[in-house]
C-alpha cells in the first residue's frame, strides 16, 4: 500500500476527515490478525454490522462482536467503547452551553443519541424553569420493548422537589417509529391534567425514534 494511503499517514497528511469508517477503525484497533491487516479486519467488522453501519455498535453485544474472526475480548471492548465515546461526545458538545429548550426540535436533538439506540423503552422527566432552561432530568421508567411503566404520582413528587415550573417527557420507541400509541396519548393527557391542578405545565412529550421524533405539542395534543 502506498505510504499516503496507509491510515496513519493519510490522517497525518490529509486530516482525520479524509479517512473512511474502516480506516478510522483500523487506527483504533491498531493491529489485525494473522494474514490480515487492521484495515481488512475493520472492513469485515463493518460488513458484520450491515446496513446499520457504525450505529450497529450500539446494538451489538460483546458476545456478538466476538463472533467476528479476529475480534476477541480486547477488541470487542475497544469497539463498544468507540460507540459509548461517540455518544458522550455528542452530549458533551451540547452541554457546553446553557441548555434552554426553545422548541421541540431542540429537545429532540438533545436526547436523540442517548435514546434512539435503546432496546427498551425509557422515559425521562425533564424539569424546566419558566424560560425553558433544563434544571435536571431523571429516568422515571424503564419498560419492556413494547411498554413503559410510568407512575404519574412519582413523576409529580420529583417535579415538586425540584421546584420546576414546567416539565416535559421524553421517551423512545425501540421500533424506530415515533408515532404515539394509544397508551402514550392517554398517559400524556393524564399528566397534563394532573399538572394543571398542581400548577406545573407539561410543556411537551417527545417520542424518539430512529433519527426522527414526534412532538405532542407540535401535533396539537397539548
Amino acid at each position: 500500500m502506498p505510504v499516503e494511503e496507509r491510515p496513519y499517514e493519510k490522517c497525518w497528511i490529509y486530516g482525520e476527515k479524509a479517512l473512511s469508517d474502516a480506516e478510522l477503525f483500523s487506527i483504533i484497533l491498531r493491529v489485525g490478525v494473522s494474514g490480515e491487516s487492521a484495515l481488512e479486519l475493520s472492513r469485515r467488522i463493518l460488513a458484520f454490522l450491515g446496513a446499520d453501519g457504525l450505529s450497529g455498535l450500539y446494538h451489538s453485544s460483546f458476545e456478538q462482536l466476538m463472533q467476528i474472526r479476529g475480534v476477541g475480548k480486547v477488541k470487542a471492548i475497544q469497539l463498544k467503547c468507540i460507540a459509548e465515546l461517540s455518544r458522550r461526545i455528542v452530549r458533551a458538545g451540547i452541554r457546553q452551553e446553557d441548555v434552554r429548550f426553545q422548541d421541540p426540535q431542540m429537545m429532540a436533538q438533545y436526547y436523540m443519541e442517548e435514546l434512539r439506540h435503546e432496546e427498551q423503552e425509557k422515559v425521562l422527566l425533564l424539569m424546566l424553569d419558566s424560560a425553558g432552561r433544563l434544571m435536571g432530568d431523571e429516568v422515571i421508567s424503564t419498560g419492556t420493548v413494547n411498554r413503559s411503566l410510568l407512575e404519574p404520582r412519582d413523576l409529580f413528587i420529583r417535579a415538586l422537589r425540584s421546584r420546576s415550573v414546567d416539565i416535559a417527557l421524553v421517551h423512545n420507541h425501540p421500533s424506530g417509529d415515533p408515532t404515539p400509541s394509544r397508551e402514550d396519548i392517554e398517559i400524556t393527557k393524564c399528566i397534563r391534567e394532573g399538572g394543571q391542578l398542581l400548577g406545573i405545565r407539561l410543556r411537551d412529550h417527545i417520542i424518539i425514534g430512529d433519527q426522527e421524533a414526534y412532538s405532542f405539542f407540535e401535533h396539537g395534543l397539548l
